[in-house]
């Protein structure tokens, strides 16, 4: 039952709009449904890594340290700034620029979860509560945070596919630039909140 209840709770999580869903519509509209799967499938590690940590107890002390979560924090919107500057930019520019490889792609799904220490404060508050009592936490865990990932990995699947669809038009070099500069602008607003909300 637990499990059951976790699972609903995930899925509508999972639904909400954030830099992880933005970068999966932006990865496959420039680059296809690959290489979209190969940024989802770093984002769901680094969601791992955060059930993980949990589990044995790491994101406890990333809450009770401020100083630890501040300079995270501060880490993770550096990065999310990085990535909407670089949209901006290339929203100027004539042209679509080479892709990244494969290995840049998964660790730029990576480091938009595994530097958002606002993920590992939800596991925290989250997954204590669907664990039975007297369960193991470290397994209990790391099987919840596995059925939050295969949601998630599975929408990221649907939003890659139905933008991958349609990048024949959105790919036009006029309907890209508005694109990345309004990707750039929605991440540089990620970035913002995410400094500014402790």
């Amino acid at each position: 039952m637990a499990l059951l209840t976790f699972a609903g709770v995930a899925a509508l999580l999972t639904l909400v709009p954030g830099p992880d869903s933005l970068l999966v519509l932006r990865t496959a509209i420039a680059q296809g449904r690959r290489a979209a799967l190969i940024a989802a499938l770093g984002i769901q590690v680094g969601c791992l890594w955060w059930g993980a940590a949990a589990g044995l107890g790491l994101t406890a002390v990333l809450a009770a340290s401020h100083t630890l979560y501040t300079v995270l924090r501060w880490a993770g919107a550096a990065y999310l700034l990085y990535l909407g500057v670089r949209l901006l930019i290339r929203g100027e520019e004539t042209g679509e620029a080479a892709g990244p490889s494969g290995r840049n792609r998964f660790l730029m799904g990576l480091l938009t979860n595994a530097l958002n220490p606002k993920v590992g404060v939800f596991y925290l508050s989250l997954l204590p509560q669907f664990v039975p009592a007297g369960a193991p936490v470290l397994p209990w865990s790391l099987l919840l945070t596995g059925v939050h990932v295969t949601e998630g990995f599975l929408w990221c699947v649907l939003l890659a596919v139905l933008a991958d669809r349609l990048g024949g038009l959105l790919r036009r070099p006029a309907v890209g630039s508005v694109l990345d500069r309004v990707a750039g602008t929605a991440f540089l607003g990620f970035a913002l909140r995410l400094a500014l909300r402790p």
